[in-house]
């Protein structure tokens, strides 16, 4: 890739990210120009420094910090023109192991290793084989959208982040193709940090698995009921109500069994975009 894509790459990053921000509901905290307090922190630790606030934060530092903890952490100098934005851009946001976790994702079927967010010989193989990097960032942020939609912190970041995303999609894919490259533009809610811990909890089982126990309960009562009712014959007024007694259960625990089995359904699908989402099976 060209020498001067790092400079170009944070430059445009550094739009999408504004200044400083400590929203409520942004799990980054305290962020100015991307670098969260936290990170900001450790930072200075590493260089025996005392902490201070993010806000004083200095253009030196923060392109120390791009350097080393995204563009070297995404491998970028090893990425062709326009993945290496769309990955960089990616790290900043949710996390380089989460970035490169989306590259991995768009790489299958060409990609067969784990969706482990590492960058390693398995994954650079895999992409130095795709001859279409235009359509692989197309890929990459489907699978970053996808992600974004399963946060929780969406409802509130969600316009912010899809504008973001469309407009990274657009510059890698015009770096991709040589071309020159729109200029970027800040979004409002595009630059809170986008986090895997903020992820929807997957629906749980439970009242499944309760109403197919209640519905299969059900008909063994009912099939009880049944066997009373043959012994009780001889006396039509206590047969006729247990017989209806036995129908009305039997519909009912019918419905438990079949709802309780559509339920099962509904929610390990949802599971399993869930985790197709996060990355957890193969995409």
């Amino acid at each position: 890739m060209a020498a001067t894509r790092e400079k170009e790459s944070l430059a445009k990053v550094l739009v999408h990210e504004g200044g400083y921000v400590n929203h409520p509901s942004d799990p980054g905290g305290p962020t100015n120009k991307g670098v969260t307090q936290r990170v900001y922190d450790a930072y200075r630790k590493g260089k025996s420094l005392p902490k201070r606030s993010v806000k004083n934060i200095t253009m030196d530092e923060v392109g120390e910090i791009y350097d080393r903890q995204y563009w070297d952490a995404v491998k970028g100098d090893l990425l062709p023109a326009g993945v290496d934005y769309v990955v960089f851009d990616g790290g900043v946001n949710s996390g380089p192991g989460r970035s490169i976790m989306w590259l991995q994702q768009a790489l299958r079927p060409v990609y067969t290793g784990a969706i482990d967010g590492v960058m390693g010989i398995g994954t650079i193989a895999a992409l130095k084989a795709i001859n279409n990097n235009d359509a692989l960032i197309d890929r990459i942020c489907d699978a970053r959208m996808n992600f974004l939609r399963h946060l929780g912190t969406f409802p509130t970041f969600g316009k912010g982040w899809t504008a973001r995303v469309a407009e990274v999609r657009a510059i890698g894919k015009a770096w991709a193709t040589g071309e020159t490259p729109r200029a970027a533009s800040f979004a409002d809610g595009g630059q809170a940090k986008a986090l895997v811990e903020d992820a929807k909890a997957a629906p749980s089982t439970a009242p499944a698995d309760a109403a197919i126990g209640a519905g299969g309960g059900g008909l063994g009562v009912s099939g009880t009921l049944q066997g009373l009712q043959e012994q009780l014959s001889p006396l039509s007024y206590a047969s006729e109500w247990i017989t209806r007694i036995v129908v009305i259960l039997a519909l009912i625990s019918a419905l438990l069994l079949f709802g309780g089995a559509a339920y099962r359904w509904y929610t390990s699908r949802k599971a399993k975009r869930l985790a197709e989402a996060l990355g957890a099976t193969p995409a």
